[in-house]
This record gives structure tokens, C-alpha cells and sequence, in this order.
């Protein structure tokens, strides 16, 4: 467990690092699609990131979001998202994060969230606890939604999905204290592990996304499911995350949609 955990700190941190570093430089900017941009920081953190697993693990699979992981028949499958939040990394904006987790015969073992901006480093591992820094992390007390703060992102296709978006956002809005969104779903699950929000919810995340960060938010005492409220270890198209005590009063807002 250990090992790991310490080789995805190692791969986060590097990641984190070198785009707070290249931040506000000129960059090629290409597109995946209509608006998912990926650049040369992304490449190049992805690159050393995949090279530090199959250096250390070479049996392992890797799935990675600009593609350059390693599919392979193996118990042990890492997901890496090496800057989530490229759009505001592109604008200058600070809310990014590098993402590594490792899941084994399909269930989280490990995890690692680097926020260089205030370089906050959130681990986890299973059985093991949640830390930022650490220091142990604990979700929320909340248990009115009304005094709620939930956080929520938009995705990459939402032009053709507006008003299965605006459906949740129009009921927290009304019903909760206050929504944010900081463009990164890797820093937004670690914003409920952490306290700071109560709750999370998204359409049309990845793997990359999730795979550390549920890790993350359940080890800190906090509840993953979709919207119906089914959980699992790698949900992505209905993401809802909370400290728990919320968790059903959420469900039961999607019910009502």
C-alpha cells in the first residue's frame, strides 16, 4: 500500500508542479472537441506520469486521459488525469489539480490529488484514512440542505445537454445555502472530503476523474452513489457526492426532476 500511494504522490506532485510552473506561459492550445482543449503541459505531465509506472510496475495497466496509457490484462489498473482543469489553466485561472489512482481487481486502493495553487496534497488508502497534508480529513457535520454548500461542473458536451444540467442546478439553487463551481471535479471531490463542501454533483465525468478522488471522498467518511443511488467504484455519467448525512435528501431532489 505504501509503495503505492508514495508513486502516486510522486506522479501528482510532479504534474502539479510543472503546470503551476508553465502557468500563464504561451502554449499550443489543440482540441479534442468543441471545447476540450488539451496542451503541451498536458502531454508532457501525462508522459512522465505513465513513465513512472512502467518503470516501477511494469505488469500494470493504465488508462490515461490523452491516451497514452498502456491496456493490458492485469489485477492492477491506474487512471491519471494529468491537469484537471485545463481550460482554466489555458485562461490563467489557479483551480487545477493533477489526479493518479490505482484500483485493484476493480476496487480503489490508492489514491493522490495534488492542488499546487495551495499546494494541497490529498491521499488516501483504503482501509487507511484520508489526508491532506497530513492531516486526517473528516467530511462535513452538515445535515440541512438549506445551510449546504454544494459544488457541481459542467460537461465538456453541455451544449447538448443544457437542460439536463439546468434541471439539478434550478432545484440546489433554490433549496440550498449556495452552489460553486471551480472547474475541476478532481478538486471538487476533495472539497467534500475535506469540509468545505457538503456536496458534489456532475454529469459526464471519466474514469480519470473519479478514480482517486471517490477514494478520497469515502475515506473520509463520505458517500458516493449516482443519482438513483446506486454506488460503485467508477461511476462517471451521474456523479453524487456527499458527507453522508445529505446524502438522501440530494436523491430525493433528482426524484423530483
Amino acid at each position: 500500500m505504501t509503495d503505492y500511494l508514495d508513486t502516486a504522490v510522486a506522479m501528482v506532485r510532479s504534474a502539479g508542479q510543472h503546470a503551476l510552473a508553465c502557468l500563464g506561459q504561451s502554449t499550443s492550445i489543440e482540441y479534442k472537441g468543441a471545447i476540450n482543449p488539451v496542451t503541451e503541459v498536458d502531454k508532457h505531465n501525462e508522459s512522465v506520469m505513465v513513465g513512472m509506472v512502467r518503470e516501477r510496475y511494469p505488469d500494470h495497466a493504465i488508462v490515461a486521459e490523452e491516451g497514452s496509457g498502456e491496456a493490458k490484462e492485469s489485477r492492477f489498473c491506474w487512471y491519471i488525469d494529468p491537469l484537471d482543469g485545463t481550460v482554466n489553466w489555458t485562461h490563467g485561472l489557479p483551480w487545477f489539480s493533477a489526479s493518479a489512482g490505482l484500483l485493484v481487481d476493480g476496487v480503489a486502493e490508492a489514491g493522490a490529488i495534488y492542488v499546487p495553487a495551495t499546494d494541497e496534497l490529498y491521499t488516501a488508502g483504503r482501509g487507511q484514512g484520508a489526508f491532506c497534508n497530513g492531516q486526517r480529513l473528516r467530511v462535513s457535520e452538515e445535515r440541512e440542505l438549506r445551510r449546504a454548500v454544494l459544488g457541481t461542473g459542467f460537461p465538456y458536451d453541455v451544449a447538448s445537454r443544457v437542460d439536463d444540467i439546468l434541471a439539478p442546478l434550478r432545484v440546489f439553487l433554490q433549496r440550498a445555502q449556495g452552489v460553486r463551481r471551480t472547474g475541476s471535479a478532481c478538486l471538487d471531490l476533495c472539497m467534500v472530503a475535506a469540509g468545505r463542501y457538503d456536496g458534489f454533483w456532475e454529469l459526464g465525468l471519466s474514469v480519470w476523474d473519479v478514480a482517486a478522488g471517490f477514494l478520497v471522498v469515502q475515506e473520509a467518511g463520505g458517500r458516493v452513489s449516482d443519482f438513483s443511488g446506486r454506488p460503485g467504484a467508477l461511476l462517471t455519467d451521474q456523479v453524487l457526492v456527499s458527507n453522508g448525512h445529505l446524502h438522501d435528501a440530494l436523491l430525493a431532489c433528482f426524484t423530483q426532476l
